[in-house]
């Protein structure tokens, strides 16, 4: 259980979140195939990770992999417990701020700020993409930025900005959609956990004694 978190948990069984889990649990995320990049304005915080290496936790793929395709509810909740235990990369790209003029007379870059990326479904629904490794975000785009976050972290910031979900891998080796009800704890500042019978339940960071 993360650090700082009641030790009361609420339980959820594996049949938890049924609806979305059918267009989540099985492989890449469907209906975000043909997508637009767009830019966001907020630029996530520095990073807590100064020091990562960029390579994948080998317990998270795992976990990604037992969920890819799988029809249990338990080993999507699983992957998710994994992402809740590690840290993702959400990538961020260079963009115009201000256009200049080259000699012969075309539009060139003359200063550019970092940006989150989103995704975008022809229906108009966004999604934030993030990453378990460097081998996966480069495999997407090999240009973009890591910034190395907390899953909930990316979930507040995929919220903020308007997203449905949070792409993990989205280029594979195994990808997974964070979404819905899951989604809404995340950002929350929630982290799944596995408990003792198959069963999974929500940590929740302690309120200060004066905010109680």
């Amino acid at each position: 259980m993360p650090a700082g978190v009641n030790d009361g948990v609420s339980r959820v069984g594996p049949a938890m979140s049924v609806r979305f889990l059918e267009t989540a649990r099985n492989s890449a995320p469907i209906g975000f195939s043909t997508v637009d990049r767009v830019d966001t304005e907020r630029i996530l915080a520095d990073s807590a990770f100064p020091n990562d290496d960029g390579a994948a936790t080998d317990s998270t793929r795992s976990a990604l992999a037992s969920a890819f395709g799988s029809s249990e509810p338990g080993d999507y909740l699983r992957a998710v417990a994994a992402l809740c235990a590690d840290r993702v990369l959400v990538p961020v790209v260079a963009t115009a701020t201000r256009l200049g003029a080259t000699v012969g007379g075309l539009a060139s870059d003359k200063e550019a700020e970092m940006s989150v990326v989103l995704l975008q479904a022809p229906d108009g629904r966004r999604a934030m993409l993030a990453f378990t490794g460097m081998d996966a975000l480069q495999a997407w785009d090999a240009t973009a930025r890591p910034v190395p976050v907390t899953i909930d972290i990316a979930a507040q910031s995929a919220r903020a900005d308007g997203a449905m979900a949070v792409l993990v891998d989205y280029a594979g080796p195994h990808p997974l959609v964070i979404e819905g009800d899951i989604l809404a704890e995340l950002a929350a500042g929630h982290r799944l956990t596995e408990l003792p019978g198959n069963q999974f339940g929500w940590a929740v960071p302690q309120q200060p004694a004066d905010q109680e």
